[in-house]
């Protein structure tokens, strides 16, 4: 070891002389600096709390060095003092620290420590060389899988799984944010409130156009990870497809009193995996111009519906919603697609339609789908976080539902993964009475009597005239509010849901 007080930052040079005159690449590292961090620990072990957010023993390239932090670090986490003379006997059982001189190696690098002042410095630079070599090594292996001719791994393939390496690579021994007081925290608390109480909606993240809805959310937060999950044919897609456009309809800019930019509404991505973005769009014109969806297909339509359609479609082209609508997408390539669109237009809440249909990171290929949703869900959830805005999921249920007398929704229908539950911040379900009581006309049964059959088709009449264009959203789970039922006006002749209001008759369009 340089016995230098000033130990230098620098990586060694990348290229040095081989015996025979050639210049040869080598792996950039600074062995000295590793010494230096390592010595300054082993002299005061409050050097290590500075650390050890940043730092694992793989970031270190000399081996010896590697074995060594990884014997202090269990030291100290287990509550024990690191120091020489206490990790001497565990040093010198080790084969391949008596090459380097076992113990005495140890003292030698405690002795040679004048100051444990720069363990942060030295730390910040072990991890930024070892992710330098890690980039050459990513590099190489994207080099190599190209070279390969395996006509199964497509190029976009490939590319994904270099990305998903790259996107962990970037965040690899990211420092912990640390601590926060009170004080900062209530600040920024208030700051939250007075934007919520200066708005005229008292919606603090991004509206879902539904106004019991955002009482009830608050709004949909950035970072929230929100699951909207019913069976097949309760509109789930139509719930949603009608939140993305509301939102992005409602999007706007405009400065406060104190010159303070305040954003309202959203611009949304919305991740298609079932329908085409033809087909989504077709159904927010449907919707918009209140002409059947059916009969715009089939072209069944006379000139004033072609004039409701024509100027709802101007009313949609001025909304920044985004459709992708990429079949067998992966977490990982939703990840790449979301940052794209964030950095070129900007982005405040993404939806994804529907879970089942993503499939798992690349190299992380398991046969085991309750595994692979599980990291779905948590990619997701990154990914709300990452981005800070919302996103919407929506999911299947199971069908035990439709075996129970109750057809409403539970927690326990999920289907596949308990880690849908357990990722998310808000887990809704959207229920239709009004379906299921279509298909449950009352039989006569085996010596009824004909009044109490009449009785009982009457009051099967009377719910279902009570459900009619009526849908429940349900709110299962909310981590930061209330829990309940929201009812909603459902219209399936242009599959679109409205604010309900009982006592006026109308329906919020």
């Amino acid at each position: 070891m340089s016995d230098n007080t000033v130990t230098d930052l620098r990586a060694t040079p990348s290229h040095e002389e081989t015996t025979d005159g050639k210049l040869v690449r080598q792996p950039p590292r600074n062995e000295e600096v590793e010494a230096a961090l390592l010595g300054a620990i082993l002299r005061n072990n409050r050097a290590y709390e500075r650390i050890a957010d940043v730092l694992r023993p793989e970031y270190f390239f000399a081996p010896e060095h590697q074995k060594i932090y990884t014997l202090i670090k269990r030291m100290i986490d287990a509550g024990q003092e690191a120091r020489p003379t206490t990790l001497q006997h565990m040093v010198d059982a080790d084969e391949a620290l008596k090459s380097v001189g076992g113990s005495e190696y140890l003292y030698e690098l405690a002795a040679n420590v004048v100051t444990v002042i720069n363990a942060t410095d030295y730390a910040n630079t072990i991890a930024d060389l070892y992710l330098k070599r890690e980039l050459i090594q990513l590099g190489e292996d994207t080099v190599n899988d190209a070279y390969d001719m395996d006509f199964d791994e497509t190029a976009e393939r490939q590319i994904e799984r270099v990305e998903h390496r790259l996107y962990n690579l970037a965040t690899t021994g990211e420092i912990d944010r640390g601590v926060t007081t009170l004080k900062e925290a209530a600040y920024n608390a208030l700051v939250h409130a007075e934007e919520a109480f200066k708005r005229d909606s008292h919606v603090v993240g991004v509206t879902s156009g539904f106004r019991d809805i955002d009482n009830m959310l608050g709004g949909l937060h950035p970072s929230d990870l929100i699951i909207l999950a019913a069976r097949p044919a309760m509109g789930k897609t139509a719930l949603v497809t009608t939140i993305a456009y509301n939102a992005a309809k409602a999007y706007r800019q405009f400065e406060d009193e104190t010159g303070k930019v305040i954003e309202e509404g959203g611009k949304v991505l919305f991740f298609s995996l079932e329908m085409s973005a033809d087909q989504l769009a077709g159904r927010i014109l449907s919707g918009e111009a209140k002409v059947s969806g059916d009969k715009i297909r089939r072209g069944e339509i006379d000139q004033e519906e072609f004039t409701q359609i024509a100027r709802a479609a101007q009313e949609l082209a001025k909304a920044p919603l985004f459709i992708d609508d990429t079949p067998g997408l992966s977490i990982t390539g939703m990840r790449q697609r979301s940052r794209r669109v964030k950095r070129q237009h900007g982005l405040h809440m993404i939806i994804v339609d529907y879970l089942q249909l993503l499939s798992g990171p690349p190299e992380k290929k398991n046969d085991n789908r309750v595994q692979e949703v599980s990291e779905i869900t948590r990619g997701l959830k990154m990914l709300a976080k990452e981005l800070e805005v919302p996103v919407i999921a929506l999911s299947q249920l199971s069908r035990q539902v439709e075996n129970r007398e109750d057809k409403r929704p539970q927690l326990a229908d999920l289907r596949e993964s308990g880690s849908i539950e357990q990722d998310a911040d808000v887990v809704s379900f959207i229920y239709r009475p009004e379906y299921y009581l279509q298909r449950e006309h009352p039989e006569m049964r085996p010596n009824e009597p004909q009044e109490k059959y009449l009785e009982r088709v009457q009051n099967h009449e009377q719910r279902l005239a009570e459900s009619r264009n009526v849908a429940e959203y349900i709110i299962a789970k909310q981590r930061h509010g209330p829990v309940g039922t929201v009812e909603l006006f459902f219209d399936n002749d242009y599959a679109r849901f409205g604010d309900l209001d009982r006592h006026h008759g109308g329906d919020g369009f």
